[in-house]
């Protein structure tokens, strides 16, 4: 459907070009080319503000203000997904300050947007949060380098769910070391355990992970069967006002009072999570065998709930669950740091399905209702219809 005045610049997506748009963010897409860098600003770590003149902004702040705090940062881009076992486990990652879309400019409601986030970017791949996709199978030595040459603040790379030496744990205040800016770091991890894993920077956490450090790797046992269709979702809460506070607003913020208003799927709020390029709607045909990774990285925990597909929690943090254990669910609770992979069948009548948190003011923009932590399920088979199409418009694809 197309609106008045919104042909230019839009995209006319038939149901082939709407496919092979969301079948570029898969789980073993390849790395793109790399972003310029930003410049480092020159402000320090956030300091919390405090007084009545604090909570007087505080109480004036709305999530869409951080959208006209203006940067010179470039955008990230979506998450791409690297194959460690292709680099023999070595990889090169770095942070670059970028401006992130939370909403596109053709998006109901949008744009909105954060205007700095610390993204992971690695030489391959262009700047994102979530940071890329690392994959790699059990048993791999691997070499994970931090460069810091191009950021300002001190850095560190921490993962969970491996077992590792106390230097490779990434942590400063136990181990005393961190990557200072100019400077790079080599953590040599084994990926001994199997399972979905959160990485993120352990300096600074409260304010560096919140910033968007932070990523999934996958560790595939020996001999990964693969479901038909497999997607990784990595959810977060976000007070918009740090994002502000960092790139120069007139607004305080301190974790003491943080309050999420912004509540991301992948990097996203809905209806952008529908957007085929720019967000990740899950694409099944009838009889596929799904299976969903879902990754907490934010600071509150969320009931997800998958409308019309019953499901089984087969792994949680690493943890492979016991077949005996298994049992029908339709809402899963997922806490900060906490991994859940669910598993179900396509086998509802095909349609268009959201998948989202159940704690509903999650599944809002600001004041508005739907939006937020919402995700979808299409099925290919109803990609012509009107529904469908009326889905697109909202996420700013045409269809």
């Amino acid at each position: 459907m197309a609106r008045n005045g919104d042909d230019i610049g839009r995209r006319t997506a038939s149901r082939r070009g709407f496919l092979s748009a969301a079948a570029a963010l898969g789980t073993v897409g390849l790395a793109g080319c790399g972003a310029p860098r930003a410049e480092s600003t020159a402000a320090a770590e956030n300091a919390a503000g405090g007084g009545e003149a604090a909570a007087e902004q505080v109480a004036e702040w709305s999530g869409s203000d951080a959208t006209g705090v203006e940067t010179d940062h470039p955008y990230t881009t979506p998450r791409t997904t690297i194959d460690l076992d292709e680099r023999d486990g070595a990889i090169t990652v770095s942070t670059t300050p970028c401006r992130h879309r939370l909403l596109g400019d053709e998006t109901k409601g949008g744009p909105w947007e954060l205007p700095e986030v610390w993204a992971w970017q690695t030489p391959d791949t262009d700047p994102s949060v979530p940071g890329p996709l690392l994959r790699v199978t059990e048993g791999t030595e691997m070499e994970i380098t931090y460069d810091n040459t191009e950021h300002n603040r001190p850095h560190t790379f921490h993962v969970h769910g491996l077992s590792k030496n106390w230097m490779d744990d990434g942590v400063p205040t136990t181990t005393g070391q961190q990557v200072a800016p100019g400077e790079e770091h080599t953590y040599e991890i084994t990926a001994n355990q199997p399972g979905t894993h959160l990485y993120h920077c352990h300096y600074q956490t409260q304010n560096h992970l919140d910033m968007g450090m932070y990523g999934i790797l996958r560790v595939d046992p020996e001999g990964y069967e693969a479901p038909d269709k497999e997607a990784f979702m990595t959810i977060k809460d976000w007070d918009t006002r740090l994002s502000a506070s960092m790139a120069g607003g007139d607004v305080s913020f301190s974790h003491r009072d943080r309050n999420p208003d912004a509540f991301t799927v992948n990097g996203r709020s809905a209806p952008y999570t529908f957007h085929p390029e720019q967000g990740s709607p899950l694409i099944v045909e009838e009889g596929d065998r799904v299976r969903i990774h879902y990754v907490n990285a934010g600071y509150e925990s969320h009931a997800m709930h998958t409308h019309n597909h019953g499901f089984t929690v087969v792994e949680k943090d690493g943890g492979v669950i016991p077949e005996a254990a298994r049992h029908r669910e339709d809402v899963i609770p997922i806490a900060p740091a906490e991994r859940k992979t669910i598993e179900f069948t396509a086998g509802a009548d095909p349609g268009v399905y959201a998948l989202h948190c159940h704690k509903v003011n999650h599944a809002m923009n600001g004041d508005t209702y739907p939006g937020g932590m919402i995700g979808g399920i299409v099925y290919e088979s109803v990609t012509d219809t009107e529904q469908f199409a009326s889905v697109m418009e909202m996420a700013g694809y045409e269809a």
